[in-house]
C-alpha cells in the first residue's frame, strides 16, 4: 500500500510512519510543517525510508497514495478535503476539533473518494461508547458526568473522544444538554446535566471517565490510553480496510464490524 502522511512531523504522525513501515506499507509523501526536508523515517526513530517531510498538501496531487492519513490540524484538514479527491486518494483522519466547515468538506470528498474519519481510533473506545450507552439505556434515572484527562500541549477541549462519550449519552437521553464544569452557586443539578469536565497536565496521552451515579451506588467505565501506538494502528488498520472502498463517508465501526 502507498500511504501519505499529514502532519508526519508531529507524535502521531511519527507513530504512523514508524509502524506503517514496520508492516511493509510504503510511505510516498510526508507532510508537516516542522523538520521540513528531514527524512520522515529518521525523524520517527526507525532510520531512512527515502520520503523526506515537505510542506505543502499539494504534494497529496502527486504522491499517487492509496490512503492519507491525516493526524494535523483543522485548517489542514479543510484544505486536504479538496485536494484528495482530486487525486482519488482515500482519506482517514483523526484530526480533532473540526469546525463545521472541516465537517462539511469531509462530507462533500466521501461523494468523491472513501473517507474514514475519527477523533479517536481506539477499538477500546468504541467499546467503550457502546457500553455507555447501554448503561445509560439500562439506568435511566442515574446521573452521567464525563470526564477527560490529557497532556499539557493538548490544544481543543473537550477532546473529540468525550464529545463523541456525551453523543452516545445524548442517543439515549435527547434531552442530555452538556455542562462544562461548575462554579459558584449553580444551584442544584438538573437531571438533564451530563456533566464535561476537561483536565490537563504532564503527558498523559488520553483518559476518558464516564461516572453514571445512582443512589448509594455508583459505575465507572473507563479507557485509558497508555502509548499513541494504540492510535497509530487503529488508523493504519482504517487505511488496510478503507484502500479501493468506494466513495462514501465510513466510520472506525465498519472497519471493527460493529453493530448496534
Amino acid at each position: 500500500m502507498r500511504l501519505a502522511v499529514v502532519g508526519a512531523s508531529g507524535r502521531m504522525g511519527r507513530a504512523v510512519v514508524a509502524l506503517a513501515t514496520a508492516s511493509g506499507m510504503e510511505i510516498v509523501c510526508a507532510i508537516g510543517t516542522t523538520d521540513v526536508g528531514r527524512d520522515a523515517g529518521e525523524l520517527a526513530g526507525i532510520g531512512p525510508i527515502g520520503t523526506c517531510v515537505v510542506d505543502g498538501l499539494e504534494a497529496v496531487e502527486h504522491a499517487r497514495a492509496d490512503v492519507v492519513i491525516d493526524f494535523s490540524a483543522p485548517s489542514a484538514t479543510l484544505a486536504l478535503a479538496a485536494i484528495a479527491p482530486a487525486a482519488g486518494t482515500a482519506i482517514v483522519s483523526g484530526t480533532t476539533g473540526l469546525g463545521e466547515d472541516a465537517r462539511s468538506a469531509l462530507d462533500r470528498a466521501s461523494k468523491r473518494v472513501a473517507v474514514l474519519w475519527e477523533p479517536n481510533m481506539s477499538a477500546g473506545v468504541h467499546v467503550l461508547q457502546r457500553l455507555v450507552a447501554q448503561a445509560v439505556a439500562a439506568l435511566p434515572d442515574w446521573d452521567v458526568e464525563i470526564v477527560e484527562t490529557h497532556h499539557r500541549a493538548k490544544l481543543d477541549a473537550p477532546s473529540g473522544t468525550a464529545l463523541r462519550l456525551f453523543e452516545a449519552v445524548q442517543g439515549v437521553r435527547p434531552a442530555a444538554r452538556m455542562v462544562h464544569g461548575r462554579q459558584g452557586k449553580p444551584g442544584p443539578r438538573g437531571s438533564d446535566e451530563i456533566g464535561m469536565h476537561a483536565l490537563r497536565g504532564g503527558d498523559v496521552i488520553g483518559d476518558h471517565v464516564v461516572h453514571l451515579v445512582g443512589g448509594s451506588e455508583r459505575i465507572e467505565l473507563a479507557h485509558r490510553a497508555t502509548s499513541r501506538n494504540v492510535f497509530a494502528h487503529g488508523a493504519l488498520r482504517a487505511a488496510r480496510w478503507i484502500a479501493g472502498r468506494p466513495p462514501g463517508p465510513y466510520a472506525l465501526d465498519d472497519v471493527l464490524r460493529v453493530r448496534t
